[in-house]
């Protein structure tokens, strides 16, 4: 199939691609397709598609004056093409267009309209005052490979079971090291969906991913995890987050899916004499939800602890924030070993600030004891003994 070239055009980013990829990769099921003005406000009204939770209409609205034009002239059973990046994306058969409320849209996605909520800004830039539906035709489509690698892995081992988990690893920490061996626990197989974002902030993907394969090759049984990539787009975040998450594991084969207990799309409340969370509100998709504990550093218990566990209180308790800590990594400053393990610690600086030092080897040599040998070592090797030392306690 070829794009004509008398259609008329709209062009999208590669946030929107991703999700309208989603789509036809059957990830997002129980959506199929983009939604009708009708099909909209039914979704609004009732939070769900086919008596399964969806949390707001899928629609696809882009932002720019050129695009709306084109929307607002378009009739029913027409074709418009649809540009990414400068190339044909897709074309689509026009079912139907009609008007949104873009800041209705984001408080929808996020549960506010406040502009000065992280997301907020960048998604209602995003977002047109026109909706298209319809069928439409990605070009250039492969497979999902990503599908592929969970089927051949749960083969591999015969899984019952597979668990998944959401992750940043932003950077990747102590804390998260431990949820990722409770969710072993109880699963023959663990996915975990490492969060890839559409900006360049904070570490980027592959480092992130690399230090997470470090963990997973030399700490776990490496046949019962594995990496899947999951691009973050603006359907993922807000109080609806969860939801989204775990549709998306369900359709890609996993049956359970594990969050943090202070997962920001959580949302306790009280209701009824309990306490209620969003998953309380999950209807129709077949996956077992579990909240796991949070976990923290006690100076009493001397050692990570559930805060379900440990009687000693915050004054005795270090959490894990991942914010924090990536601070003192941007800061050029190792993490004490008991917020992250060294071998991380020592990955990531080595790559936030590549060659930092002047003269690594002379360095290395008039600061920690050797062999006698000439080698050769690298500012990752420098790190992991500046460790060394700093967890010396002879002298302290």
């Amino acid at each position: 199939m070829t794009s004509s070239r008398k259609n008329k055009t709209l062009f999208i980013d590669k946030e929107a691609a991703s999700v309208l990829e989603l789509v036809k990769e059957g990830l997002l099921s129980p959506v199929t397709k983009l939604m009708s003005e009708a099909e909209s406000l039914e979704v609004l009204q009732t939070g769900l598609i086919n008596g399964q939770s969806f949390p707001f209409p899928f629609i696809l609205a882009p932002s720019g004056k050129k695009n709306e034009e084109v929307i607002a002239s378009l009739k029913k059973e027409e074709e418009v093409t649809i540009i990414c990046d400068g190339e044909v994306f897709a074309t689509l058969v026009v079912n139907d267009t009609f008007q949104i409320d873009p800041k209705e849209r984001v408080k929808h996605i996020y549960g506010t309209d406040d502009l000065t909520h992280p997301g907020v800004m960048a998604t209602i830039k995003r977002i047109g005052k026109w909706a298209i539906s319809g069928k439409y035709t990605i070009f250039h489509k492969t497979k999902n490979q990503n599908k592929l690698k969970i089927e051949a892995a749960k083969k591999l081992i015969d899984a019952k079971h597979t668990s998944s988990l959401m992750m940043g690893a932003n950077p990747l920490h102590r804390a998260h090291e431990r949820l990722i061996r409770q969710s072993l626990e109880d699963t023959d197989l663990l996915v975990i969906f490492l969060l890839k974002p559409y900006n360049s902030a904070n570490l980027q993907y592959e480092v992130r991913k690399e230090a997470l394969e470090y963990f997973i090759n030399n700490f776990l049984p490496k046949n019962r995890v594995i990496i899947i990539p999951l691009e973050n787009s603006y359907i993922f975040a807000g109080y609806n987050e969860i939801i989204i998450d775990a549709i998306v594991a369900k359709n890609y084969g996993c049956d359970r899916l594990t969050i943090g207990r202070n997962h920001a799309g959580l949302g306790m409340f009280y209701d009824c004499n309990s306490n209620k969370s969003i998953i309380d509100k999950v209807t129709g998709i077949n996956i077992d939800i579990k909240v796991a504990s949070e976990y923290v550093y006690c100076d009493e218990c001397k050692t990570l602890v559930s805060k379900n566990t440990c009687p000693h209180g915050q004054h005795h308790q270090i959490s894990y924030h991942a914010d924090s800590i990536l601070e003192l990594l941007e800061a050029g400053l190792l993490p004490p070993a008991v917020l992250m393990r060294k071998e991380i610690s020592a990955f990531l600086l080595s790559k936030l600030f590549p060659n930092r030092f002047k003269n690594v080897e002379k360095l290395y040599y008039d600061t920690f004891p050797v062999k006698g040998l000439l080698e050769e070592h690298t500012e990752k090797d420098f790190y992991l003994e500046l460790m060394k030392l700093y967890q010396t306690t002879s002298l302290t």
